[in-house]
């Protein structure tokens, strides 16, 4: 009987550094050493291990954990991380990632109050990319709500495919917030999407980020869309193991994460020989 033969494209799978919070930066290049993550992608937030370039490069050797991307400090909680000006915050990140070999750095739309760095928003982004390898992957957002009343929270707007960008990244806990078709929005994004942050959200109207399959976001489908078309960029776990009551079973959360990806990031593409 023929057997399938099974493709995986080139992407790796990296574990963001979030998605181990209340832990630490440096806990989160342990776990993914630990459970045969390929590398990590660190959240530049308020803890001082992820602002460091030298420290990072330390645990990404101690642990043997690549860096692969680089997420930009524009958080509401991280408005003063390496600096107050959005612009000055992007340089950092674009020669962290240099430095730490990441070939990615991850940017949020600006918030409608940043009026001048929104305006010059599109035109900036294509200007930094065309001065490094880096990849700038501009991710979607979704409008924030409250009982019954929506606020437009990002400009140009939460979602990204509406301007034009170099490259994209798709975050599924944010197609859910959102409430807009995940698929969809990725074949608008097309050989433009760069990254993916890989989590899942019940449509609630909250930003979730559950452990893909349990909620009714297309992870599995789009990850088998990326096998299929031989995606080479990243797929990161993000997501939320803030409820988990002890590192035991948040690590059981992330290797199930982690299952789940390396599952569906795979594609038969025909029949072998007997």
């Amino acid at each position: 009987m023929a057997q399938p033969v099974v493709r995986i494209p080139d992407a790796k799978v990296a574990l963001s550094t979030a998605s181990v919070y209340p832990e630490s930066t440096a806990a989160a290049f342990e776990v993914a050493g630990r459970l045969g993550y390929d590398g990590v992608e660190v959240m530049v937030w308020t803890d001082p291990v992820s602002q460091d370039i030298v420290a990072l490069r330390r645990l990404s050797d101690y642990h043997g954990v690549p860096i692969l991307a680089v997420h930009a400090p524009c958080l509401l909680v991280t408005q003063r991380v390496w600096s107050t000006d959005p612009w000055t915050k992007l340089q950092r990140a674009k020669s962290a990632a240099e430095k730490l070999g990441a070939s990615a750095v991850v940017v949020h739309p600006p918030f409608r109050w940043q009026r001048n760095y929104a305006r010059d928003f599109v035109r900036g982004i294509w200007r930094m990319a065309g001065e490094t390898d880096v990849r700038f992957a501009v991710e979607n957002m979704y409008p924030w709500r409250y009982r019954d009343r929506e606020m437009l929270a990002y400009a140009p707007d939460w979602d990204v495919t509406k301007d034009d960008y170099r490259h994209f990244t798709i975050d599924l806990s944010h197609t859910a917030t959102a409430r807009c078709d995940a698929l969809s929005m990725a074949d608008r994004m097309g050989d433009r999407l760069a990254h993916i942050h890989l989590a899942d959200g019940s449509g609630s109207g909250k930003d979730e980020h559950l452990v893909p399959g349990r909620g009714v976001q297309p992870c599995a489908e789009l990850l088998e869309r990326l096998a299929v078309g031989g995606f080479r960029g990243h797929v990161v776990v993000e997501v939320n193991t803030r409820r988990a009551m002890s590192a035991a079973e948040r690590e059981a959360d992330l290797a199930e994460a982690l299952a789940f990806t390396r599952l569906h990031l795979a594609s038969p593409t025909g029949a072998g020989r007997p």
